[in-house]
C-alpha cells in the first residue's frame, strides 16, 4: 500500500512550526541604522523613526544593547551651513559622524558593533557620493582619497566598521590600504558590494537632509541588472572586504540569494527606507497586518541568504522574537 503523503503534518500546531521551521531570526544578527544631527527630530516620511542627537543617540545604542542587537549603522547629519563642495565634515573630526561614534563607543564601548556609513553624500553641497569633475560628474579616483580620509576619521573615532556606500571602482582596496597604514588593522569593512539606484531610496534623503539634484545611476547600478550584482561582489571580495551588502534587500532578493551562494564572508541585506515606509503606510490604513508583514519581510531577507540584516525595525522585532 503507497503510504499518504501528507507535508501539513509539520504544520498542526505552533510548536510543529517552530521545530521544523528553515528560517529563523535572531536579534544578533539584526543591525538598527541610525541617522544623527545637530537636533532630534521626528522623520515625517518613515513613521516612527527619528533623527537623533548625540545625547540621545547614546542612550538609543545602550537600548540597542539591551535589545541584543548585534549593531547600530549610524549616518551623520551635517547642518546646511557645514555641507562644501568636497564633503569635508565627513572627516574631520569634529564631523558629525565622528561625533556620532564617539558617542556610542562611550555609551556601549564593544557591546555592540559600531558601524559606519563611509561616503560623502550627507557632506557635498550637491548631494552626490563624491567629489565632482569640471563636467559635473563624480571622479571616481579623487573620490577614492576622500574615502580613505574619512575611514580614517572614523577608525580614529571609534568605528568597528567602516562601510563605503559610494560604489566607486577600487574603494574597498584603497580604504583598507589606508586603515592599515594608520594602524586600524582590526577595523572591519563593510563593502556595498550591490548597490542599484532604486526609487526605495527616497525616505532616506528626507532623514539625511540630502541636497541631491538628478540620480546616481553613473555609479549606482542598474535595477534590471543581476549579473553585475555578483561581478561587483567579486571585485569588493578580492579587495579585502570582510562582510558585503546587497541594498535594497526585499526587491533585490535573487541578487541576494546570488552573492550568499559565492561569498565567503558574512553578507548583509539593507532593508531600506522606501521598504520600511511602504509596509507602515499600509499598515496604518489597516489594509496588512503589521508585524506579521515585517517578520515576513525580514525573514524573506533571511531566507535568501542574508547573515545580516539593517532594518528600521530592529530593535521592535528583536522584543518580539524573545
Amino acid at each position: 500500500m503507497t503510504p499518504t503523503i501528507r507535508p501539513r503534518r509539520l504544520r498542526t500546531t505552533p510548536a510543529m512550526r517552530r521545530l521544523v521551521a528553515e528560517t529563523r531570526l535572531h536579534p544578533h544578527q539584526l543591525v538598527w541604522p541610525l541617522f544623527v544631527g545637530r537636533d532630534a527630530a521626528p522623520i515625517s516620511s518613515m513613521p516612527g523613526v527619528m533623527r537623533h542627537d548625540v545625547h540621545s543617540v547614546a542612550e538609543v545604542a545602550r537600548q540597542a544593547v539591551h535589545a541584543g542587537l548585534g549593531g547600530v549603522m549610524l549616518f551623520g547629519v551635517p547642518d546646511d551651513a557645514d555641507k562644501d563642495e568636497m564633503g569635508t565634515h565627513g572627516w574631520l573630526p569634529e564631523g558629525m559622524g565622528q561625533r556620532a561614534v564617539n558617542a556610542v563607543r562611550d555609551a556601549v564601548g564593544d557591546d555592540l558593533v559600531v558601524m559606519v556609513d563611509t561616503c560623502l553624500d550627507e557632506f557635498t553641497t550637491h548631494g552626490h557620493c563624491g567629489v565632482l569633475d569640471d563636467g559635473g560628474r563624480v571622479d571616481n579616483d579623487a573620490t577614492l582619497e576622500l574615502y580613505a580620509r574619512m575611514a580614517v576619521a572614523q577608525a580614529r573615532a571609534g568605528a568597528h566598521v567602516v562601510s563605503p556606500s559610494g560604489m566607486m571602482d577600487g574603494q574597498v582596496a584603497v580604504i583598507r590600504e589606508a586603515l592599515d597604514a594608520d594602524g586600524h588593522h582590526d577595523v572591519a569593512i563593510l563593502a556595498y558590494a550591490a548597490k542599484y539606484a532604486s526609487a526605495f531610496y527616497g525616505p532616506f534623503r528626507e532623514a539625511v537632509a540630502s541636497t541631491l539634484q538628478g540620480d546616481r545611476r553613473t555609479y549606482q547600478q542598474d535595477p534590471g541588472n543581476r549579473r553585475e550584482g555578483l561581478r561587483e561582489t567579486r571585485l569588493d571580495l578580492a579587495e579585502g572586504a570582510d562582510m558585503v551588502m546587497v541594498k535594497p534587500a526585499s526587491h533585490y532578493l535573487d541578487v541576494l540569494a546570488d552573492v550568499a551562494a559565492i561569498s565567503e564572508v558574512p553578507v548583509a541585506a539593507y532593508q531600506v527606507s522606501g521598504e520600511y515606509s511602504m509596509v507602515e503606510a499600509a499598515a496604518e490604513r489597516g489594509w496588512i497586518n503589521r508585524r506579521m508583514a515585517v517578520e515576513e519581510s525580514v525573514g524573506s531577507i533571511v531566507r535568501a541568504g542574508a547573515d545580516i540584516v539593517l532594518t528600521y525595525w530592529a530593535k521592535e522585532l528583536a522584543g518580539w522574537l524573545k
